[in-house]
Parts: structure tokens; C-alpha cells; sequence
């Protein structure tokens, strides 16, 4: 099956009366015992998210907000995959592929598609006007959910190329971060002939072993924070590459839990200052978490991780390719050893503030660095 279907969001009332129920009926753990996040996420900001959840978060007026792009599914290779298709006034625009990652879905990318799409609606130039491609990966968001075994990152990958074909677009650009830099990353890799360039914002390069004994200042960051990741951080992502059936009974089950194994991660890898509220609204972190509650994501979502985790290719990527290094990223690596990787690395930048989740955080930042990325690709 060939058949682009239109598709609306369109919750049902049983399914909005069922997670109100199961809010009011939340068993809570007992408080942490340190005064800091060191354990997890805080009883008190849980107790929080609850009431507001309940009693003040109004889904229909979100999902309002999330129709107002179109959006499709398509079958490929047998599963049904959600996307968003937003087409740019400007003819020339460059259709461009955006991939989010776990635990992410399309929100993250609402507030960079007008300034991407219409850069002319800011003062920018027609010229950096993109058409954009906003897919759910499999098991994720109202994505399909695979019953069998198989699809990794390589699948994912071709399952992208397939939709851009499919949508017309014999020539296009790519951009992820999380899993969607990983998948746009094997777009490179697998160099099809239809992708011209790619942009990441999490580039996974192993360090240099020649350069031990000259580190930079960023490779001694990176270097660090991947210690941290490892003694600290990584907990969640050996649970979901190991155990994701056991860990999904929960998820599953409880709003409150699914909630709270999301935020988490908005908390630590977000550049917000102590608290992932800082910088995205209380509204914006729950439409997130309601992609993985309406639709019992929290098992599926997580397999990508049983899929790829050991799988992963570390293959050169050599079609033109772009880095953005935000400070908060989780892995993050500098010129001369992301060069050892993308060996037509044609842009490559450091900022000054923003996290993991870039388009959520800081989309002006954003979206400047993805039109610099791809502005020498344009023709």
C-alpha cells in the first residue's frame, strides 16, 4: 500500500475520562530523601504535575493546537507511520526530514515550523524556506507499533528514504537529534542517492585515541559528561534495551509513572537551570507525555533501544553533513574527531546555551543553525 490517508488527532472522551480516573486514583511513593533531583524526579513536583494534569490541563485546546498542521500515515513495510507534512508558500523551498528521539515526539518541533517553513514572517530570506517532514518513529506517538522484531535503525532509515520518495521528493535534507540523529545519521550512511545533506544535534563519534594526549577544553567536557551518563544517567536506557515488556506494565498502568519516566529526562538533559520549567511551559512537557499516554507507547517507544542498542553502525558517513553542539547535550564530540566519522563535514558549530532537546529549548537557535547548515546545499 502506496496511500498517503489524512489523519486528525482525535481523542476519544473514554479515553480522556480513563486517564482523569486513573490521576485521581494515583499511589504515590514516599518522598525522596535528599533536597535534589540526585534520586529522580521530586514527589512534591509529581504531586504538582498531577493536580495540574487533572484539574487544569485542557487537552482538547492541545490538540487543537497540534491539528493545526497537516497531518498523514502512510503504510511502509507493513506498519502504519504518522507524519506531519507542512508545505512552505515559497517555491523554492528544500523539503527537510525531522526526526525526534525518545523521550520525544513531533511537539518538540511546533514552535520552529512557521520561522522554518515562512523565514519572510520574521524578516528572513525566502531563500532559507524549507518544506518540512515531521514522521513518528515507529511505536512511537500515533505511529504504528511493530509486532515482530526488526525494526532498527537501518529499517527506520530506509522507512524515510521510502516516505520522501512517496511524497515526490527524489532530493532532500535530513535532520535529527536523540534517535533521529541516529537515524538521520544512517540516512547518510546508507546514501541512497536522494538525501543531499544531513544536520544532527547529538553526532554519536567515538574520541579519538590519537588525541589523548592533546584534549581541548569540549573533549575533556565530552569525555566527562559521557562518565556522568555512564555512572549516573544510563539507568533507563539499560532498562529499555533489556527489559522493555517488564518496564511497559507500568508505563501502561499508570499516568502518573509514564509522566514522571518522561520529565525525568527534560530535568537532566535540558539546559534549564535546575528545572525543565525554566524554559518550556508545564503545557508543552504534558502534550509530550500525552503522546506516549493516549496511545500505550511507553513499551513500544522503548523497544527502539532492545532494537539498536549493540546493532548500531559506526560506518563513515560521506555525504555533506552538519554538527551543532548545544552544552547540554548528551554525547557530544569536537571537529577533529566528528571529522573521523562525517568525512564531509561541512558545518560544524559550539553554542552557548540549549540541551538535548534543541528545537524544544531554544528554537531561534534552532533554526539559525539548521539554515547555516544546509544554506551551501540549497542549489
Amino acid at each position: 500500500m502506496t496511500a498517503i490517508t489524512p489523519f486528525k488527532i482525535d481523542i476519544s472522551e473514554a479515553d480522556l475520562a480513563d486517564l482523569k480516573t486513573r490521576l485521581k486514583m494515583t499511589r504515590f511513593p514516599d518522598k525522596e530523601t535528599p533536597s535534589d533531583w540526585s534520586q529522580g524526579i521530586p514527589l512534591e513536583y509529581m504531586q504538582q504535575i498531577r493536580d495540574y494534569w487533572l484539574n487544569d490541563y485542557d487537552w482538547r485546546e492541545r490538540e487543537s493546537k497540534l491539528n493545526q498542521w497537516p497531518g498523514y500515515t502512510t503504510e511502509i513495510d507493513g506498519l502504519s507511520i504518522h507524519f506531519q507534512h507542512i508545505l512552505s508558500k515559497h517555491e523554492d523551498a528544500k523539503p527537510l526530514l525531522l526526526t525526534h528521539g525518545w523521550p520525544g515526539s513531533l511537539v518538540e518541533f511546533q514552535k520552529v515550523i512557521v520561522p522554518l517553513t515562512d523565514p519572510t514572517a520574521f524578516g528572513g530570506d525566502a531563500a532559507d524556506a524549507f518544506h518540512l517532514i515531521i514522521p513518528s518513529l515507529p511505536g512511537f506517538g500515533f505511529s504504528g507499533k511493530p509486532t515482530s522484531p526488526g525494526w532498527g535503525i537501518d529499517a527506520i532509515a530506509t522507512a524515510w528514504n521510502t516516505l520522501m520518495l512517496r511524497l515526490g521528493y527524489d532530493k532532500y535534507l535530513a535532520q535529527g537529534g536523540d534517535w533521529g540523529s541516529i537515524v538521520t545519521t544512517q540516512i547518510g550512511v546508507q546514501n541512497l542517492g536522494n538525501c543531499e545533506a544531513i544536520h544532527v544535534n547529538m553526532p554519536v563519534v567515538g574520541p579519538d585515541p590519537e588525541t589523548m594526549d592533546s584534549l581541548t577544553d569540549l573533549e575533556k567536557k565530552a569525555l566527562a559528561d559521557l562518565t556522568f551518563y555512564q555512572n549516573h544517567d544510563s539507568g533507563y536506557s539499560k532498562q529499555q534495551a533489556t527489559r522493555p515488556q517488564t518496564l511497559g506494565y507500568g508505563l501502561a498502568d499508570s499516568p502518573i509513572g509514564q509522566a514522571a519516566w518522561i520529565m525525568e529526562k527534560f530535568y537532566q538533559w535540558m539546559d534549564c537551570n535546575g528545572h525543565p520549567e525554566n524554559i518550556v511551559s508545564r503545557d508543552e512537557l504534558l502534550d509530550n507525555v500525552m503522546f506516549y499516554w493516549l496511545n500505550d507507547a511507553g513499551a513500544s517507544s522503548a523497544r527502539i533501544y532492545w532494537e539498536s542498542f549493540g546493532n548500531m553502525s559506526q560506518d563513515p558517513v560521506s555525504i555533506p553533513s552538519g554538527i551543532s553542539i548545544f552544552p547540554k547535550e548528551i554525547f557530544k564530540t569536537s571537529e577533529r574527531w566528528a571529522k573521523k566519522r562525517f568525512v564531509d563535514l561541512s558545518y560544524f558549530n559550539v553554542l552557548e546555551k540549549g540541551g538535548h532537546f534543541a528545537a524544544f529549548e531554544q528554537p531561534e537557535i534552532f533554526v539559525d543553525e539548521v539554515r547555516a547548515a544546509f544554506r551551501p546545499h540549497r542549489s
